[in-house]
């Protein structure tokens, strides 16, 4: 059994990451990495390693699939994509730290499940041979270089581990000056509540350069639904007084969200604090679309 933790239901209930000595913490994320390693394809998990070259006129017996549709549509004749293989791919694994993601409902707040999701994912892609690197998206400074090191994993996961009500988020910046540095084709896992206006515009711009996965993160009251009245609230990240909003207004609706990431060119997923998540992320990692879809 693993330090401060519980089994329910089939998954660990976890305590808050910074509780838990270096030692325990390292322990619970192995564990974690273990349960959401269970059963994946190593080429679906970490990325499609593959580098887009080309195109060729399409050949009976060619897949669906790699259809180049735009130069299809532009030339009137069907090509195929042909992509070369990566020995690695860079897996860049973004944490949004601000006020929001601290502020919970639940015992366990999004920040909590963020960096309990993103220690995971980066140990499993770091056994996989893929180099990781972990980005703060508050206003820690918090970026590494990807490494296939496990001191460097910690190290870029310690400083994220407190939650904090105060920091601002910087999504939608961070993830413009990783895109840009990023010299090769890279994974890119944001995980964040989303409440940056510019993330959007973000992630857009990213998925045309990268393989972009997208985990929203939702308290269960903004998912509620409320059939009328007013709310009274307050804005965690900038710190402004207290103003009323509509109450159908403030409820996030899981659906449109995923739609629009997925207009963006970034495969979605949204997770709740309150309920189990590794079934869920296993399935969409090894379920998702994969490389290229709607670039080209």
């Amino acid at each position: 059994m693993m330090p401060n933790a519980t089994i329910e239901d089939g998954e660990v209930t976890l305590p808050a990451p910074d509780t838990l000595a270096r030692e325990n913490f390292e322990l619970v994320v192995r564990r974690l990495a273990d349960d959401l390693a269970f059963g994946t394809d190593a080429s679906l998990f970490v990325g499609s390693g593959l580098e887009y070259a080309g195109a060729r006129p399409y050949e009976p017996g060619d897949p669906i699939r790699a259809i180049h549709w735009r130069l299809t549509a532009r030339t009137g004749r069907a090509y195929i994509r042909q992509y070369e293989a990566l020995k690695r791919i860079g897996v860049h694994i973004v944490v949004d730290t601000s006020a929001s993601m601290g502020v919970a409902s639940t015992a366990r707040s999004k920040h909590d499940l963020a960096v309990w999701m993103a220690a995971a994912l980066g140990l499993v892609a770091q056994r996989r041979l893929s180099p990781v690197a972990i980005h703060g998206a508050g206003e820690r400074e918090v970026r590494t270089t990807p490494s296939l090191a496990r001191t460097d994993l910690w190290a870029g996961l310690d400083p994220l581990r407190a939650r904090s009500f105060s920091e601002r988020t910087t999504l939608g910046q961070r993830l413009d000056t990783l895109s840009a540095r990023a010299e090769r084709r890279s994974l890119i896992f944001v995980l964040s509540d989303l409440h940056d206006p510019s993330a959007m515009d973000a992630i857009r711009r990213c998925a045309q350069r990268h393989e972009c996965l997208v985990v929203h993160l939702a308290d269960p009251v903004e998912l509620s639904s409320w059939r009328g009245g007013f709310a009274r609230v307050r804005e965690s990240e900038t710190g402004r007084s207290h103003f009323f909003v509509p109450r159908r207004g403030a409820r996030i609706d899981a659906g449109e969200l995923r739609l629009e990431l997925l207009r963006c060119g970034a495969d979605a997923l949204t997770l709740r604090t309150d309920e189990a998540f590794i079934a869920p992320l296993r399935r969409f990692i090894t379920g998702r679309a994969g490389v290229g879809r709607g670039r080209g």
